[in-house]
């Protein structure tokens, strides 16, 4: 069986593994958040008052052109 590699430099910023947790959470609160303003009658919140990406302890995905051998790998 050959070695799975990444076709395209594009990995995560940091060395997180998952923003998993963070997301569940987040959603969590926003549900509820929401069901909560649903039954008083008022507007739901907006979706970035809970959980906000920029919070988040993954940064994201950036394009990685020089990335050595490693990295690649899968």
């Amino acid at each position: 069986m050959s070695d799975s590699r990444r076709k395209t430099p594009i990995m995560g910023i940091t060395t997180k593994d998952s923003d998993k947790w963070f997301k569940v959470a987040a959603h969590r609160a926003a549900r509820r958040a929401t069901r909560i303003s649903v039954a008083r009658g008022d507007e739901p919140p907006h979706t970035r008052e809970h959980g906000d990406p920029w919070g988040a302890p993954k940064d994201g995905k950036a394009y990685w052109p020089e990335a050595p051998d490693k990295f690649m790998r899968k």
